[in-house]
């Protein structure tokens, strides 16, 4: 599914992660669920960076997901300490795929791919990749 290697996330990001008890199932690991909501935060992020919500909405779009895929490596508990990293894949004309991992206490504890696009606010129709993000990912791509 996903590639760990290190030496190429174009635009890459990277989150500590709280694991909080309300995070914790009743086999005592986190559940499947909070990994989305890890994703999302991971993407926020992103976004935060590299092409700020307030500033998408502005001109008229978001972002928008189509889908993720998580493969679950370790279990993650209570005590660990998390973090999350996550970078653009791909940039298409109209599609983007991101592509994050989770990592506990310096182990790799889930990989994931997630794909979306862009679309306006007024239609809900999908738009090109808004340019900025297509020179920063370009730019990046090309210094690797």
């Amino acid at each position: 599914m996903l590639t760990t290697n290190n030496s190429h996330r174009p635009l890459e990001v990277v989150l500590t992660i709280p694991v909080r008890t309300y995070d914790i199932d009743f086999a005592g690991i986190v559940s499947n669920i909070v990994y989305i909501k890890w994703l999302e935060d991971l993407r926020l992020k992103f976004l935060e960076e590299h092409l700020p919500i307030h500033q998408q909405m502005e001109q008229g779009y978001v972002p928008v997901l189509a889908g993720t895929e998580i493969e679950y490596k370790r279990p993650i508990k209570l005590i660990d300490q998390v973090i999350g990293r996550l970078w653009a894949s791909d940039l298409g004309r109209l599609k983007w795929t991101v592509q994050a991992e989770i990592l506990s206490n310096n182990q790799l504890a889930a990989v994931a791919t997630q794909k979306g696009a862009f679309v306006n606010l007024q239609t809900g129709r999908p738009i090109t990749i808004p340019e900025e993000l297509q020179h920063k990912y370009l730019t990046t791509k090309k210094s690797n």
